[in-house]
């Protein structure tokens, strides 16, 4: 940047704290910046409950309108949040997933049962076709997760032949199946959770079939980000062995990272999704905030590991809440209602995605539809929006912005023993030289006014999620309970003053 620009817009903002002293936050316009990757903004469709089946797919005989199979509501809603990439089959149902099983005519593919998720029927009428049929419609790249646990290396080269070759006997068979061209594999992950679900393998032994995996694992034309799958919260010296492997750093341009919050921190009784007291508020913002010290602790694993490829990141390929399923009401797998809760903890983590966007080049929440911390929840025809699916709308002028140092001290909140910042935020400027505020007000009671200065901006837009209670939601009687509006943004001299209230997620724009 031009000293002189840099000096003009040269900002400070003030936080505004009744009967205690402002807090001065600081950003830094003229300093080094890092590309906010738009793929930070992925999502993730797995085979869990009714996610391709009734939230995706209805089958192009379905009552409900669709095209090609996939349902219009939902694939206009996706389409309004410009997705990314999308990560597909899994999950642990990956490594129980045989490609051939999803191709060719469907009353021709075998019915399976998913042993992963409840047991259920698996059709298979959503395969590999429908699949990269739907993100080239949607204009998102693909991430491929292939089956590491029951397959084998032959199978997974034959599917990446399938997919992406441009002559051969598997190009005439996927041309055969409807579909002439190549497909493109922008992403690819072997194996998943192999710590857990994924076999439980030491990070030695799933080194070394990573290794062999690779090796065969080829595309036609341009190769994709190969991706290992890597640690969790709990086990991060898992990632540091397998970066030591002595043929990793030449085969893999990416590890993964999987993090979720639970707001009580216990698997066997993670909390609820509605109805919550405010204890498990605040448990839930101290539990998603240690995003920030796992990122920085995988961060010091990567920079021991000196072999590794120029760009090497980090991919969150599974983040979110993660409640207890209100049994009552038998729900599908993995289906949980989303609350403005969720919204604030999408907000607290896009915040510091953002301020890793120089390590952290890909995220997908889990997941898409119907499925935890969903974008959308269907019931039939029905189609709701959740509070996560505004944060990610509010959020998409980041997509490709880049990305700027902040610092500032927040305002506290304290309920009992826990205490966390109140105050989030991350700041970015666009191609177009537009300054962009992302602000989380994680107080369940107390609003905060907020000072910004103007940096000469001749406008300001602003937009704002909140809602009156902490477990406010979209339901199919009630769908726009929550739901983001124009945010005022008064001046005040050089100043715009905005006001927070408590459980908000807001996002202002200065032209």
């Amino acid at each position: 940047m031009r000293p002189q620009l840099a000096a003009s817009l040269a900002c400070a903002l003030l936080w505004a704290i009744p009967a205690t002293a402002q807090t001065r936050i600081d950003v830094d316009l003229a300093a080094q910046t890092h590309t906010i990757a738009p793929e930070i903004y992925g999502q993730f469709l797995e085979h869990v409950g009714t996610q391709p089946y009734g939230g995706i797919w209805v089958g192009p005989d379905s009552d409900i309108p669709n095209t090609d199979g996939i349902r219009d509501d939902v694939f206009g809603a996706l389409k309004t949040l410009d997705i990314p990439v999308i990560r597909w089959p899994g999950g642990c149902y990956a490594d129980l997933y045989h490609w051939r099983d999803g191709i060719g005519p469907h009353d021709k593919r075998p019915v399976r049962v998913n042993m992963v998720w409840g047991g259920t029927e698996e059709t298979n009428a959503f395969g590999s076709h429908e699949f990269f049929n739907l993100a080239e419609r949607l204009g998102a790249k693909t991430y491929l997760n292939l089956n590491l646990g029951t397959g084998t290396p032959a199978e997974a080269a034959d599917w990446l032949e399938y997919l992406t070759a441009e002559a051969g006997d598997r190009a005439a068979e996927r041309s055969a199946n409807g579909r002439e061209t190549p497909y493109k594999v922008d992403f690819l992950s072997i194996g998943n959770e192999t710590w857990g679900c994924g076999g439980a393998l030491t990070a030695g032994a799933y080194a070394d079939l990573y290794s062999q995996y690779a090796s065969f694992a080829k595309t036609a034309g341009d190769q994709p980000v190969r991706i290992l799958s890597g640690a969790h919260d709990g086990n991060p010296e898992y990632t540091d062995t397998l970066l030591g492997h002595p043929y990793i750093a030449g085969l893999t341009e990416g590890v993964s990272l999987h993090v979720y919050t639970l707001p009580t921190g216990e698997w066997s009784e993670k909390g609820a999704a509605t109805g919550f007291p405010e204890a498990e508020w605040a448990s839930t913002i101290k539990r998603t905030l240690r995003m920030e010290d796992v990122i920085a602790d995988q961060r010091a694993i990567i920079a021991r590991h000196e072999d590794l490829p120029d760009g090497f990141g980090l991919y969150v390929d599974e983040w979110g809440m993660w409640v207890d399923q209100d049994e009552a009401k038998n729900p599908p797998a993995l289906y949980q209602e989303g609350t403005i809760r969720d919204a604030v903890v999408a907000g607290l983590n896009l915040n510091i995605f953002h301020r890793n966007a120089d390590l952290v080049k890909m995220t997908n929440i889990a997941q898409m539809v119907n499925v935890l911390q969903a974008m959308i929840l269907t019931d039939g025809p029905d189609m709701v929006l959740t509070p996560t699916y505004h944060v990610f709308e509010m959020y998409k002028p980041f997509m490709g912005a880049e990305a700027l140092p902040v610092s500032y001290t927040s305002p506290d909140y304290t309920l009992g023993d826990v205490t966390v910042p109140a105050i989030s935020l991350s700041a970015a400027r666009t191609a177009d030289g537009q300054l962009i505020v992302a602000l989380v007000n994680a107080d369940a009671k107390a609003s905060h006014d907020v000072d910004l200065t103007a940096f000469d901006a001749k406008e300001a837009e602003g937009h704002l999620l909140t809602a009156k209670t902490m477990d406010a939601r979209n339901t199919f009687a009630d769908p726009e309970a929550v739901h983001s509006v124009p945010m005022t943004v008064k001046a005040k001299g050089k100043k715009l003053v905005l006001d927070l209230p408590p459980r908000s997620i807001a996002v202002v724009v200065l032209k």
